[in-house]
């Protein structure tokens, strides 16, 4: 069991990392008490971010019957939208589009989008090569078809 005079001796073994929150208005807000991103070190994370228009909080493509349900929506500019608020929030940390390592895609249909999206993350990547991993979810808190997660590295 560690006392606090363990604690101290323990704790000065490890090297503490100070982090930088980051706030940007030219990518969509975030939907509860969370940034945008956090710098950690020589990393950054980011929230998980949608295609929401960051000036009017619309989903680009995005109808809905007038009980709030999806009727249409347009995977490609949704994928646009949501790779132009990612770079915002990179380019706000002080980061940029070439310094992505990883990134989570979360489609709420995969059979159907995939194949658009597949497509349109390897114009925006190809020179990229971050690492990814893709998958289905169910739903997200609006009505979005795609949401990104993502590690980039940072000065």
């Amino acid at each position: 069991m560690l006392n606090e005079d363990s604690f101290n001796i323990h704790h000065s073994k490890f090297n503490i990392v100070m982090s930088e929150i980051i706030h940007t208005a030219n990518a969509s807000s975030p939907l509860g008490a969370y940034p945008h991103a956090r710098k950690v070190g020589n990393l950054l994370f980011l929230s998980g971010i949608g295609p929401r228009n960051p000036k009017d909080n619309s989903i680009p493509g995005l109808e809905l019957d007038k009980d709030g349900n999806i009727e249409k929506y347009d995977i490609a500019a949704e994928c646009h939208a949501v790779f132009a608020n990612v770079k915002a929030v990179l380019e706000a940390s002080g980061s940029s589009w070439d310094r992505i390592i990883d990134v989570t895609v979360f489609l709420t249909n995969m059979k159907k989008d995939f194949p658009v999206y597949n497509k349109i993350y390897a114009d925006y990547f190809t020179a990229v090569q971050a690492c990814r991993t893709t998958v289905e979810v169910k739903s997200m808190p609006t009505p979005i078809a795609i949401e990104l997660k993502v590690i980039a590295t940072i000065d």
